[in-house]
């Protein structure tokens, strides 16, 4: 099981210390890889109800700063060399398609081809109705995004006439990633493991350390994966900072349910990160 870090390009953290001192710590206590999050604006008051939460609240205080996700990545694979660099996950709508896809080649050529990208179709209305994106038709958007960014990462697309976006012939969008990039689509619910079984290399879910369910991970592994021996399944896992004995005894189960990678969030007040991980490294061994 390979652990993963949410890097912090949210708060108060990232503006004080500043994402680049935050990734070269990660990198260097030894995780495979560092997360960002993903936010362009927040309502002074959500009323859309949050899909991670059992009572569909978001509590997070909204006026809480966000660092574009793309830029956080790009400042760190300037300063990093060697963990993967991933989404978790990208509201990719909220983008346009060829000029995401720009970006996103240029952060993995920039970092050596480690970049891993995790989209969802997103569930905060407020957020698209500022950015004049259609709620209501975000699956279908999300769908022909995928196809627009992948065939742009070619570098030579061939035309497009979606629904939602258009790509005319003899398009060149240079560079292009020197390998595919893996594409773990996000989301709990029936249609979006079936959107991961079909659009994605992997499955990327979000659970509390509180909730944990293996069930539920055994079955999207099942629905999403159906079968295929490389479908990876990432496990982002919230409310666990400081609290890594507890979750250190529960990674085992964790990678008997089929989880290929966790992603945890380092508490930043507490032991080096690097201690912090051995005792994650220790359950997995």
């Amino acid at each position: 099981m390979r652990i993963g870090a949410k890097l912090p390009n949210s708060g108060a953290l990232p503006l004080e210390r500043g994402i680049p001192e935050l990734a070269r710590a990660l990198e260097d206590a030894g995780f495979d890889s560092l997360w960002v999050s993903d936010h362009i604006v927040l309502p002074r008051v959500i009323e859309s109800r949050y899909p991670f939460a059992a009572d569909g609240r978001a509590t997070w205080p909204t006026d809480t700063p966000y660092v574009d996700a793309l830029v956080a990545l790009a400042l760190a694979a300037a300063v990093t060399e060697r963990v993967a660099l991933g989404t978790a996950v990208l509201v990719v709508q909220l983008r346009r398609p060829v000029v995401a896809a720009k970006q996103l080649a240029s952060i993995d050529v920039a970092s050596g081809g480690r970049l891993r990208l995790g989209v969802g179709v997103g569930w905060l209305r407020e957020e698209f109705e500022v950015l004049g994106v259609d709620f209501e038709t975000r699956a279908s958007q999300f769908e022909e995004w995928i196809e627009v960014v992948r065939a742009c990462w070619t570098g030579t697309p061939p035309a497009f006439h979606g629904r939602h976006y258009s790509l005319p012939a003899d398009t060149l969008c240079l560079p292009a990633p020197a390998r595919s990039v893996p594409v773990f689509v996000g989301g709990h619910s029936g249609p979006a493991l079936r959107r991961a079984g079909r659009l994605g290399d992997g499955w990327l879910g979000q659970q509390a350390l509180g909730g944990l369910d293996t069930a539920e991970l055994e079955a999207a592994r099942r629905t999403a994966g159906r079968g295929r021996p490389d479908f990876q399944v990432v496990l982002r896992i919230v409310e666990a900072a400081g609290r890594f004995d507890e979750l250190a005894r529960r990674l085992p189960e964790l990678g008997s349910a089929g989880v290929d990678e966790v992603i945890v969030d380092v508490d930043w007040a507490g032991a080096e990160p690097v201690a912090q991980l051995e005792q994650l490294r220790a359950a997995v061994a």
